[in-house]
């Protein structure tokens, strides 16, 4: 039995390359945990100015969205690398994990800001209007009564735009990024595994997505208050 799994699977092999692992792993989670705190931030500010009354804002963050929309992220990530320096020749310097980070930043904001927009939408009315009646000014409202319950509302659909963030992490391989996705082709190119190679890198990004799943639902309920928590 242990020789017939060796044949399809040689753990052995992948033990040797686990510091290499280690490593991509780390850089994939520091591009998906960076990209996802900037995205979210940005997308909140675009999904807040969506709700307002300046119209050329809103007409340029409407073309932003379509435009990363209709385009592929690998088109997006070498425009940054190679045009960004361009653009803004300070960025020059800035190592490959930064412009990836950037690239993703970009490609990821649009999609948080409309999952933000949808759970700004889905706050009652009835609601927004105490809070006016009570004399709370317009950032107050904000702070106190729409932000929390979108936020609580979009946990769904913004875990799964973070799992397509991790997954999206393994392009950055394609400007030497070493994160996980690298180790495993590392290993391939080495040694000429492809299954332990990428059975490894599946196994990898589901056991990330598991936690993830699992923290997702703590935050729920902490967010949600008893009345959501009691349901789960």
């Amino acid at each position: 039995m242990s020789s017939f799994i060796l044949d399809y699977f040689n753990y052995r092999i992948v033990a040797q390359y686990l510091d290499r692992f280690a490593e991509g792993l780390g850089n994939t989670l520091i591009a998906t945990g960076v990209s996802f705190v900037l995205s979210f931030v940005l997308g909140t500010i675009m999904a807040i100015i969506m709700f307002t009354q300046w119209k050329v804002l809103r007409n340029l963050i409407q073309a932003y969205v379509t435009f990363i929309r209709s385009t592929p992220l690998l088109v997006q990530i070498y425009l940054v690398y190679f045009g960004l320096p361009v653009l803004l020749p300070f960025t020059a310097k800035w190592p490959e994990m930064w412009l990836g980070i950037a690239a993703l930043v970009i490609n990821c904001t649009p999609y948080m800001s409309e999952i933000i927009r949808t759970g700004i939408g889905s706050v009652p009315r009835g609601q927004v209007e105490a809070a006016k009646a009570v004399g709370m000014s317009y950032g107050q409202r904000l702070i106190h009564i729409v932000l929390p319950q979108a936020f609580a509302n979009v946990i769904p659909p913004v875990l799964g735009q973070t799992a397509v963030l991790i997954k999206d992490t393994s392009l950055l391989s394609l400007i030497t990024v070493f994160e996980f996705t690298s180790a495993g082709l590392l290993l391939n190119s080495e040694r000429v595994r492809p299954n332990e190679s990428f059975l490894t890198i599946a196994a990898g990004y589901l056991a990330i997505y598991c936690v993830m799943l699992f923290l997702s639902h703590h935050v729920k309920k902490k967010l949600a208050g008893p009345a959501w928590a009691a349901k789960g």
